[in-house]
């Protein structure tokens, strides 16, 4: 029976699509898991793999274009950028010292201009130049989750190149979503053919920067307030409703301002510092992070799945996909750890540089903002060009912990 005659029931359709993405998300996952792998990575096969099973049977449903689960998947970015904003504070943030801030800053610019480099050198004759540098801005971000997960099972985590490698992953997040926030404007002018709009970028920059400004100062003054008048309230489980509710609030407010809704959820995660909510966490004896991370296994992995879905199967063997996806990758890779090298003296720079390197969540999270953007009418990314992006993504983040191991391995022998 033919998959639209099964779903005239739009419910019934709901639910084989759910099935679909929590399953093939938990078994990619977990194959991946088995193989050493990061876990998003098998999120990502699972898309691709349900995208030729959708090809061949029409009983699958067809992921990369069902609204519903764009929506599931728009949501479960939110809630993950909201989780990783909970993983710091602001104050955490200004003690992380100059070893932090030069390895973000560095990591940051050296993969903007590499990645901009191996796509001229890739992309056809004639590309637009906004478009090398969107993916050039793609290679910018660091998923601190994969390196971090890497450093505990070392016992690694609480040593002096740990905590460099978090504070700049998080002084990093930071510079990405900024260079995000550009780079899109600068696409969506570019391409009304008005020039190089150089004061609308300025314009837009200047809200980014004003909006974080206004959330990690005035929203900070506001949520003890907000959350003790939460406190009050007579209802069971009121922690896990208001933190998300003032998340979704702030991604709100964020797109309101002309930026991606994820600056604000993340902004809404670094404002709310445990002070704010202690009274509450201890009334329901589990912490927000706690709370949150099921929804976070939950929602975030279809993000993922989607993504993997949206990669067009047959682009995935054509040459000049490969091509692309191993130039970024080796690239990327370069830039970051070249990075550690900025650390300062005392530090193992091979590790701090190594804990730089894995994209994972964080970069795709870029390449579905730059999906949905259009360059003279048609979409900036070729499908062939957003799948090599996304290969070079899913290399780093299988190369960063391996590598990150390594280096751990070589220095704690050495010394």
């Amino acid at each position: 029976m033919p998959f639209a005659m099964m779903t005239a029931d739009p419910v019934s359709g709901t639910l084989l699509l759910l099935a679909a993405l929590w399953l093939a998300a938990k078994v990619g996952g977990e194959l991946a898991l088995r193989l050493h792998l990061p876990a998003v990575a098998g999120e990502l096969g699972a898309g691709i793999v349900l995208a030729i099973l959708h090809g061949r049977f029409s009983t699958i449903p067809d992921i990369a274009a069902s609204s519903e689960a764009g929506l599931l998947a728009s949501l479960g970015v939110v809630i993950l950028m909201f989780a990783v904003g909970l993983e710091s504070t602001v104050p955490q943030m200004l003690k992380t010292g100059l070893a932090s801030l030069r390895v973000a800053v560095i990591g940051v610019l050296v993969p903007l201009a590499l990645g901009m480099t191996g796509a001229w050198l890739v992309l056809p004759a004639g590309t637009n130049a906004v478009v090398d540098l969107f993916i050039g801005a793609c290679l910018c971000a660091t998923s601190i989750g994969i390196s971090a997960q890497v450093l505990r099972e070392k016992g690694a985590a609480r040593g002096a190149e740990g905590r460099v490698i978090v504070g700049a992953a998080v002084i990093d997040d930071v510079l990405g979503l900024l260079v995000l926030v550009g780079v899109s404007s600068l696409v969506t002018v570019a391409g009304s053919g008005t020039g190089l709009p150089w004061g609308s970028l300025a314009r837009t920059l200047g809200l980014a920067v004003g909006f974080l400004a206004l959330a990690l100062t005035l929203g900070r003054l506001v949520t003890p307030h907000l959350f003790r008048l939460a406190n009050r309230f007579r209802s069971e489980q009121i922690l896990l409703p208001t933190g998300l509710g003032f998340a979704f609030l702030l991604a709100w407010l964020g797109h309101v301002a002309g930026l991606a809704p994820i600056v604000g959820a993340y902004a809404a995660g670094l404002i709310l510092e445990p002070a704010h909510i202690r009274v509450l966490e201890e009334r329901e004896l589990h912490s927000l992070e706690e709370l949150v991370h099921p929804l976070v296994v939950t929602f975030a992995p279809l993000f993922f799945v989607l993504m993997g879905a949206r990669v067009d199967p047959a682009t995935l063997l054509d040459a000049r996909t490969l091509a692309l996806a191993l130039v970024l990758a080796g690239l990327g890779t370069f830039g970051k750890f070249v990075a550690g090298f900025t650390a300062g003296k005392g530090l193992r720079s091979a590790v701090v540089g190594w804990g730089m390197v894995p994209r994972g969540e964080v970069g795709l999270i870029f390449v579905a903002a730059g999906s949905s953007l259009l360059l003279a009418g048609r979409p900036l990314m070729e499908s062939w060009v957003q799948a090599g992006v996304v290969g070079a993504l899913l290399l780093t983040t299988v190369i960063g912990p391996v590598g990150l191991g390594w280096a751990l391995k070589r220095t704690t022998r050495e010394s």
